[in-house]
């Protein structure tokens, strides 16, 4: 009773709410309210504020709902144990995918998702989309099997295989100063200078680019997404995935600027933890990724 008290809490804070969360559970907002209640009651803590004004954690509801978060991944992680004691597939499997993925033509993530759901047909599949910390320290955690994540740093908690590359292109928008204009003289040194470089605000290749090329960051996203949408406003330049940045181009709203020159690499990694070691589904997927990449080179 108190797991499932716990996991209609995690659904509220989720879905931002009592009557968004009763779609996801399937129940009454009355039901939800109630066992929101009981377990505020049980554990004797105020752990959310609700009314009017909207929905809030408290303070306490937020480690609540981190150490939540622990205890299904670790129950999960049992139930997976059991999996493998009796040989065989089942439950949840949460896989977390970086950002903006599918567009890129070298990502055979939606064939590895194929091959294995004919393989663990009994696995009910989970695909989450996060930023590289978030899915590294989920995978740490247990609240992921398995991360697809652009390469920078390592950890030596977490095991890493190549999968596919990607290559970004530096932008401007079509009310930027560069926007038709020749490129010609322009290189790093002179990016450097001109103040109107738009980076991400996390540990990344972008941020490690902008920091070996000694870009100064005038504006900051936090995806790809708030990145694409500084260099539409035509003040900023700035680094995009070719692939996701090939619809703008093609409807004029976008530029590649100098793209010989200006641009980088990366490479994509399959992520799975060390120890305790994955479960019999999580390797399964992992090799269902790494066979559908390798036969696609």
């Amino acid at each position: 009773m108190d797991l499932r008290l716990l996991q209609v809490f995690k659904a509220v804070v989720e879905c931002g709410g009592l009557s968004a969360a009763e779609l996801e559970l399937n129940i009454g907002t009355s039901t939800v309210s109630r066992h929101l209640k009981d377990l505020e009651t049980r554990l004797g803590l105020t752990l959310c504020r609700r009314g009017r004004g909207g929905f809030a954690l408290t303070p306490e509801g937020q480690r609540v709902y981190d150490e939540t978060l622990r205890l299904l991944a670790a129950v999960e992680g049992f139930r997976a144990s059991v999996d493998d004691i009796h040989a065989r597939m089942g439950g949840a499997l949460h896989v977390a995918v970086f950002e903006k993925t599918a567009s890129n033509p070298e990502a055979h993530i939606a064939e590895a998702i194929a091959a294995f759901v004919q393989r663990a047909p009994h696995v009910d599949l989970h695909l989450h989309v996060g930023s590289i910390r978030t899915i590294e320290r989920g995978v740490i955690d247990g609240s992921f099997a398995v991360g697809i994540v652009p390469t920078h740093r390592s950890s030596a908690s977490l095991r890493y295989d190549r999968l596919f590359g990607e290559t970004m292109g530096l932008y401007c928008g079509t009310q930027h100063p560069l926007f038709g204009a020749s490129h010609a003289a322009l290189d790093w040194q002179a990016l450097r200078q001109r103040g109107d470089f738009a980076g991400l605000g996390y540990h990344s290749p972008n941020m490690e680019l902008a920091h070996a090329r000694h870009l100064p960051r005038t504006a900051t996203g936090f995806d790809q997404e708030g990145i694409a949408t500084l260099i539409l406003s035509g003040r900023f330049l700035g680094f995009l995935p070719d692939h996701y940045a090939a619809p703008f181009v093609a409807t004029g709203r976008m530029q590649a600027v100098r793209p010989g020159v200006l641009r980088y690499a990366c490479d994509f990694v399959s992520v799975l933890r060390r120890s305790p070691r994955p479960a019999r589904a999580a390797l399964a997927f992992h090799a269902c990724l790494l066979e559908a990449h390798r036969e696609s080179s």
